[in-house]
């Protein structure tokens, strides 16, 4: 499951700059219901990645059962914030 292919899945775009606002409720909508009923944890880890970057994404505590999958999730969260921050550390 690549970031492409859940665009295209959700948004009818591989192309993140041609995103339609007015389709991004019922998209997040459907993404939250697979999210819930995933129960493939690199799939649910991709869904739950997917929510984070658009600012929608559960709390860990509640989107994670496995500790190492939360843990997981706080490292991308970490390396996400570094790379939009060129003086934070490596």
């Amino acid at each position: 499951m690549t970031l492409d292919d859940l665009l295209q899945r959700y948004f009818g775009t591989r192309d993140p700059g041609a995103l339609d606002p007015q389709a991004m409720p019922a998209a997040l909508e459907r993404i939250r219901v697979d999210f819930g009923m995933e129960r493939d944890r690199g799939r649910r880890f991709a869904l739950w990645s997917l929510l984070f970057m658009l600012g929608e994404a559960p709390d860990l505590d509640v989107a994670f059962e496995a500790e190492s999958d939360r843990e997981a999730a706080r490292n991308q969260m970490d390396m996400m914030a570094a790379a939009g921050d060129p003086e934070a550390e490596p």
